[in-house]
């Protein structure tokens, strides 16, 4: 979300789409994971120990200089690499150019997490999603929000918390919105979720106060740093 001066709060399926076809978005990705990194930095000196995941565009893969540049972010703020996860679309998955399926192996050599974003609503195949070095695949939410109301979405949901598992990744519903969504990803086995039953998006300040005070935050996790 872009916070504008003039314009308010500018959603990204807005202003992602002109950075992407006027070359901006390589700039502007190398910012938005700088800023991650440095605030997860600053998280962690706060004895907070959390991963921070950051979106990138299919077109920022073809960028053979990705994983030097992110590289030198996270040297800069001397994070390790495994404290930041890259997510991708399933339309990166399926472009299997031999330019993005290096720039993705590259990050994992470097240490750094990756995970599909929104799967479910490509078409990418098992065969793809099995050469590639990732380790979380997060549901798309059309499917999510449905879930309790929807046989047909919950079987989908179901069925792809069986593949990942079996495929050793971890899973993460998107889109939870209620108690009863929440309940029922709890029985199928979803590894964790991310939706506006927990928050909705926060600024940076505003998430330090979130995670010292919520039910969901920092207090509440018994997960010990690596």
């Amino acid at each position: 979300r872009w916070q504008h001066p003039e314009h308010g709060l500018v959603a990204p399926d807005r202003f992602i789409p002109l950075a992407e076809s006027t070359g901006l978005i390589q700039p502007l990705t190398v910012w938005v994971v700088g800023e991650a990194v440095r605030q997860c930095a600053v998280l962690h000196q706060k004895g907070m120990f959390l991963t921070m995941a950051v979106n990138v565009s299919t077109i920022n893969l073809k960028d053979p200089e990705l994983p030097r540049k992110i590289a030198a972010l996270l040297t800069a703020q001397r994070l390790h690499p495994k404290w930041l996860e890259i997510e991708i679309t399933e339309s990166a998955v399926m472009d299997d150019t031999h330019a993005t399926v290096r720039v993705l192996q590259e990050l994992d050599s470097m240490g750094t997490r990756l995970a599909i974003d929104d799967y479910g609503t490509g078409y990418s195949s098992l065969a793809n999603i099995k050469k590639l070095p990732l380790d979380d695949i997060k549901i798309d939410k059309s499917f999510v929000l449905r879930m309790s109301d929807n046989r047909d979405d919950e079987t989908i949901v179901r069925s792809t918390i069986e593949m990942g598992h079996g495929l050793g990744l971890r899973v993460v519903a998107e889109g939870v919105e209620n108690q009863a969504t929440w309940d029922r990803l709890s029985v199928l086995g979803c590894d964790a979720s991310q939706g506006y039953f927990m928050s909705r998006p926060l600024p940076a300040e505003k998430l330090l106060q979130w995670l010292v005070e919520s039910r969901w935050g920092w207090a509440a996790s018994t997960a010990p740093p690596e």
